[in-house]
């Protein structure tokens, strides 16, 4: 069983049009402590040691406007490409892998929304994924859940120590994640995310702890909350 790697791509999905968001520009460029969500994202994956190269996928649409809030105010050093997005979440993870350099062997996408991710929980998914293959990060669910039919009717609850909520990094061998979304795009599958590509082929998936402060930026009231977690740190 592999445990070591030779070198760990980033694929930063950012092309979402976050419509939840009801603003005027993508949430991902919303000012969070003065820099844009996206910029606090990549900052993570920059002071990650063992990421190597970053790719950012955006909107078509948002090239200009991603160099001016993103690429000039900051020095990133690792972005090796910028490219753009697909139909939707699962096209433009595919596009960013396109991009990935032939000298890395693992992989890790993350969401541009979730800013608050930090270098170590980013080492530690690549780190599972070398030796188990792929590795999602997640925290335990709090609460219980109720599984219910068409017409709001409970079914079900599941065991509650069972269950995960799911966040990003997930990370991948980059020859796992290749085979996963060529499958995909070849049967016409879609998923929720990158882990259950692989895990309808039978790969091994396993969880890793994040935190419950690696939210995703969704709502206006995720901004907030965003602020108050970043003000406590410092």
């Amino acid at each position: 069983m592999r445990t070591t790697f030779k070198q760990a791509s980033a694929i930063i999905v950012a092309a979402g049009k976050g419509s939840r968001m009801k603003t005027n520009i993508n949430k991902q460029y919303l000012l969070l402590m003065d820099k844009p969500v996206l910029a606090h994202t990549i900052d993570a994956f920059e002071k990650c040691d063992c990421i190597s190269e970053i790719i950012v996928v955006i909107n078509k649409n948002e090239l200009d406007y991603f160099h001016e809030s993103i690429i000039k105010p900051n020095n990133f050093s690792k972005i090796t490409e910028v490219t753009q997005g697909g139909e939707d979440r699962q096209a433009s993870v595919f596009n960013g892998l396109s991009c990935v350099s032939p000298l890395s062997d693992m992989v890790a996408v993350h969401d541009g929304a979730r800013p608050l991710v930090t270098p170590e929980i980013i080492q530690r998914s690549v780190e599972v994924a070398a030796v188990h293959g792929v590795a999602c990060v997640g925290v335990p669910v709090k609460d219980t859940i109720k599984k219910v039919d068409a017409s709001q009717n409970v079914k079900q609850t599941p065991d509650r120590s069972l269950l995960w909520t799911i966040q990003t990094p997930q990370t991948f061998r980059k020859e796992i994640l290749l085979d996963a979304h060529q499958n995909a795009d070849i049967s016409g599958f879609r998923g929720t995310d990158d882990s259950v590509l692989a895990e309808r082929l039978g790969y091994n998936v396993r969880m890793v702890m994040g935190s419950y402060t690696n939210i995703k930026i969704t709502t206006a009231e995720d901004i907030v909350f965003a602020k108050s977690i970043l003000q406590n740190q410092y």
